[in-house]
């Protein structure tokens, strides 16, 4: 208050001058009048102090301050720098023994993380229910089994009709068949032709296609089982395995001769298959997947959150899982002008040309082939791509080569003769993550530096420089100055900001953070309060938001990247906030900074952030936030509306209010949306 007003105030009171109109006598009586004194004091003061309104900060913050592309060229060169390197070892047998690491550290610390080791070691469970003569040389049988407890899926095995001794057997995967599923045309062909081979053909159902396409098996779901703490390509693992373990125990499979092949997330499940258990003796994976590189490249390469899962590319690449083929035969089928994804010319120096010298390392570099698809060239495993791999089965089981397809179409079944059914309850991926979110068990939790120390683990916290803050323009009127920033760190990821103060307020004043979900633009009102109440306020948008989002196309893949890498979204972002509050500490002169913040997204972020460097905040106030982590799953919170927030065991650690308690001697108040 100015001294003015405060002089003014006291002399009135004292004076016991107040005048009311009521004829012409004075008949206020005193405290009254003090009441309605102080409350003029009072509007006057406040008056003379808020110089700040929402509308007239509003253009300010709208502007915005990094492009899109800008940011996605930034973060694919951060991510750049984390491409695991292939190259060629001196022996075939230091790569085995490479390989063999690569192998037990994938399937032990990274794809059955968190999964039960009961349901790990399951051995195969399958009812038959009944079969389909063709009269053609080969019958369906309809399978149905358990990828997990309460999760079922199906299956058909095209069977040789007079099966004698042991032959081949080759697993099917599917790929995006949402609707067809295992009964798609192209699948029934190719299983068909196998079986009047004489080979034993298992054509599996893929989650959430044919008769698992629910809603709630979409492969995005995965990332909530990330969260309550197990690694949701586990899930997909599985699912496929149990395949491969059936056709393994079967007793009329030759067990030196078992193949995989599939396309799209068929090829994608064929290589990772092929290459992690070595029961599998020959692989075509069909336009299914791609190198680092390639799907920093190109977006249609990135792939579902099953085929960049957290922590399985942070170390090895999809380079080395094909490498880890070797010696056994395989051949990649890519297409040359493939309209989904994984174009071969594009794809081929990092899979199949680096990889070709480990082949022959271990000389059976005739074992490895390639084949680019011109005809139809597009996403396909149509006639010429099935007779490829044809050729190379028959070729590497020893049996006579086939070089032509069998005709087929007249024996090709509907959707509805194909289909086997599962239960009625029969589990979800969101439903499996429902399920294990619900058992999990909690201590009594006691803040500490080793749960600190735990929570800066697991979201692969590494303190961040600011290397330079870009002043782009300025503002200075209506009694308030704001000036924009671009904020670069050292690790050459980005943020943006704006800075304001009213002009009145010192230069030391305390500093409040402002951060929105939906960006600075629509933070005014929070930042214009911030400033009446005689605060400095940075209106921020980290990385992955606002400004500093990088363009749709992008924003939830680039999470899944850092997360395959084996860094995690939260922790970068947690590392912004507290470079950009000391900064504001060091330039601005204030020792008390707090964090406001709205959404759920930047909810987490804040208190991560302060219980990483709780000695450098006052207070963090949250607003529409949610009181559990478990809101994500419940509601649920689709993947792609806040990626960063699904971090591997994050759920199953911590909690809202466990992040809360971390936080002391923090100040911290929330309200849910």
């Amino acid at each position: 208050m100015h001294a003015a007003h405060r002089l003014y105030g006291r002399e009135m009171i004292e004076s016991n001058l107040f005048i009311c109109p009521q004829g012409n006598d004075v008949s206020l009586g005193r405290s009254s009048t003090v009441k309605l004194i102080l409350m003029l004091v009072g509007l006057s003061a406040a008056s003379a102090l808020a110089q700040s309104r929402a509308r007239d900060l509003a253009p300010i913050l709208e502007r915005r301050l990094e492009t899109p592309d800008v940011v996605s060229f930034q973060v694919r060169q951060y991510l750049f720098q984390r491409i695991p390197r292939f190259s060629v070892p001196q022996s075939a047998a230091q790569w085995s023994t490479e390989a063999e690491r690569i192998r037990k550290h994938l399937l032990e610390d990274v794809v059955f993380h968190g999964w039960p080791k009961a349901w790990v070691e399951a051995p195969p469970k399958f009812e038959d229910l009944g079969t389909i003569e063709s009269g053609k040389g080969y019958r369906i049988r309809k399978l149905r089994y358990e990828i997990v407890p309460g999760f079922q899926s199906t299956a058909i095995l095209y069977e040789p009709e007079n099966i004698t001794g042991k032959i081949p057997a080759i697993l099917n995967p599917n790929g995006h068949e949402l609707q067809l599923g295992k009964a798609a045309e192209y699948k029934q062909k190719r299983c068909i032709n196998f079986a009047k081979r004489g080979i034993l053909a298992l054509s599996l159902e893929w989650l959430y296609c044919g008769e698992l396409n629910v809603p709630e098996n979409k492969h995005e779901f995965a990332a909530h089982l990330d969260l309550v703490g197990a690694n949701g390509v586990g899930l997909f693992y599985l699912a496929m395995r149990k395949g491969l373990d059936y056709l393994y125990a079967h007793p009329n499979v030759d067990r030196a001769r078992v193949g995989v092949t599939g396309l799209s997330g068929g090829g994608w499940q064929t290589i990772v298959l092929s290459s992690l258990d070595p029961r599998v003796t020959v692989a075509v994976p069909v336009a299914g997947y791609s190198a680092f590189m390639s799907k920093l490249e190109r977006v249609g390469d990135y792939g579902d959150n099953e085929q960049v899962p957290q922590d399985f590319l942070a170390g090895q690449d999809y380079s080395h899982l094909t490498a880890m083929r070797a010696p056994r035969p395989t051949l990649i089928i890519d297409n040359a002008e493939d309209d989904c994804c994984f174009r071969a010319p594009l794809v081929k120096p990092y899979v199949y040309d680096d990889v070709k010298p480990i082949f022959k390392l271990s000389g059976k570099e005739d074992a490895f082939e390639w084949h680019e698809n011109t005809d139809p060239s597009t996403h396909n495993y149509q006639l010429d791509n099935r007779l490829q791999a044809y050729r190379f089965f028959s070729k590497h089981f020893g049996m006579p080569v086939i070089e032509e397809e069998i005709p087929a179409d007249a024996e090709m079944k509907s959707y509805d003769e194909l289909a086997v059914g599962v239960p009625k309850n029969n589990l979800t991926i969101l439903g499996l993550a429902r399920k294990l979110a619900g058992e999990i068990t909690r201590e009594p939790f006691t803040p500490s530096s080793d749960a600190r120390a735990r929570l800066k683990t697991l979201v692969r916290y590494k303190p961040v420089g600011l290397e330079h803050a870009w002043a782009l323009t300025n503002t200075k009127n209506k009694g308030v100055e704001t000036r924009s920033y671009q904020f670069l760190f050292a690790n050459g990821l980005s943020a943006a900001g704006v800075w304001a103060k009213a002009i009145n307020t010192p230069a030391n004043a305390p500093v409040t953070l402002v951060l929105n979900d939906k960006g600075k633009k629509a933070a005014a009102s929070m930042v214009s309060d911030g400033l009446n109440r005689g605060a400095q306020v940075l209106a921020v948008d980290l990385v992955f938001t606002g400004d500093a989002a990088p363009s749709q196309e992008d924003f939830e893949e680039f999470p899944l990247m850092l997360a395959t890498t084996g860094q995690r979204a939260l922790g970068v972002e947690a590392a912004q906030l507290i470079a950009l509050a000391q900064w504001m500490r060091k330039n601005f002169g204030s020792q008390r900074i707090r964090i406001e913040s709205t959404g759920l997204r930047n909810q987490v972020a804040a208190l991560i952030t302060a219980d990483v460097e709780p000695t450098l905040f006052s207070e963090v106030a949250i607003r529409e936030g949610m009181p559990s982590l478990k809101y994500l799953v419940d509601a649920p919170v689709k993947f792609e509306a806040a990626p960063d927030l699904f971090c591997l065991d994050l759920y199953k650690e911590f909690d809202i209010d466990r992040l809360a308690l971390l936080a002391e001697p923090v100040k911290v108040s929330q309200k849910y949306q």
